[in-house]
């Protein structure tokens, strides 16, 4: 199989509001960035696909706008995924495996701020059964919670060893919106507290892809993808152990997770309790364990929705890239209690 790997990854600095700024001026310095990097123009890429949601944005096409960012004209081959920007990395790959390109352009963004979040996630549940109860975000991510703890699988102090070390691990990353010590505060949703639950903010993140010898030419380390693969759970929650991900399993052994050991994990949970059900399924959660588990701060640190899951595989891809990591593994989600999952496997050469 055609080898491609991440050459660039860039982002923004992830804030609770961006009201002053657009989209595209939060988009531009990253997508500068990111080719800055590999030294190609905007004119040198072969595909450019992004990954957003006119939900947040509050109006239909609002991706077309964010184009203005990467320069339409002269016309360019250009795609976009109403999903998290690691769907849309995973569209780019499959381009570049095919030969119809040599280098590609992903980015995502998300602009949380302007609206209710945990109200407008509600837009992806089931229509007939659950969307019409309004149940939010935070609510079923405490069902989940409360589920797992009820099996006996977690507790809420080990809920909070994962916010405390989140925060302590996103002292280093200068683009994390929370770092230092987690606020005690009382339930925001029993049995979850804030701090076990994800920022809001705003934020974006690109990547650039490459291959075979392109992306050794662009850069001295490139973090290959060895392995990529997606799936899904069954819409309905009821239908679901949400103390267990199978899609999350599967995708993991589609992509070669368990295959060798990896040194470094890049988790999309956006909440605590999430985080023990992604260690059980990729088999992290050994007390023997020595994988490095987010050390970006990872989701409950910045979490811009429709970029987070994205900016996992770059944080993986920078570890790989700098040295720190020789084989990692990135994970997205989107949607209720962990619905969707993506599961992809970096190495270095």
């Amino acid at each position: 199989m055609r080898e491609v790997a991440i050459v660039a990854f860039g982002q923004s600095d992830h804030v609770r509001d961006s009201a002053e700024t657009s989209e595209v001026e939060m988009l531009m310095p990253v997508l500068h960035d990111v080719l800055a990097q590999t030294g190609l123009a905007a004119r040198d890429i072969g595909f450019t696909c992004s990954g957003s949601s006119d939900y947040l944005a509050g109006r239909a096409f609002s991706f077309t706008m964010a184009l203005d960012g990467v320069g339409a004209w002269p016309p360019i081959s250009e795609s976009h995924v109403e999903m998290d920007g690691a769907w849309a990395l995973y569209e780019a790959w499959v381009k570049l495996l095919t030969g119809e390109a040599e280098t590609a352009l992903v980015y995502a963004y998300g602009k949380s701020s302007p609206g209710d979040v945990r109200e407008v996630l509600t837009r992806q549940l089931d229509p007939y059964y659950v969307a019409p109860l309004w149940p939010d975000s935070v609510a079923l991510a405490a069902l989940q919670a409360q589920a797992l703890i009820d099996a006996e699988l977690t507790d809420e102090r080990e809920l909070a060893g994962i916010a405390a070390r989140s925060r302590a691990d996103a002292e280093t990353n200068p683009h994390a919106q929370l770092r230092g010590a987690v606020p005690a505060g009382e339930h925001l949703v029993a049995p979850l507290r804030t701090g076990d639950c994800p920022p809001i903010g705003d934020g974006a993140a690109a990547v650039v892809l490459a291959a075979g010898d392109t992306a050794r030419r662009l850069t001295d380390r490139p973090a290959w993808i060895r392995g990529l693969d997606h799936r899904i759970e069954a819409h309905s929650l009821g239908v679901r152990d949400l103390t267990d991900s199978p899609s999350t399993r599967l995708a993991a052994e589609r992509a070669g997770a368990f295959e060798r050991p990896v040194d470094t994990a890049e988790l999309h949970a956006p909440f605590t309790s999430q985080e023990v059900v992604l260690r059980r399924v990729l088999k992290l959660d050994a007390p023997d364990c020595t994988v490095r588990i987010n050390p970006s701060g990872g989701a409950l640190a910045a979490h811009p929705v429709m970029a987070a899951g994205l900016i996992r595989l770059g944080e993986a891809a920078a570890r790989i890239q700098s040295g720190a990591s020789g084989r990692a593994l990135a994970h997205a989600t989107s949607g209720p209690c962990l619905q969707q999952n993506l599961v992809a496997v970096l190495e270095g050469e």
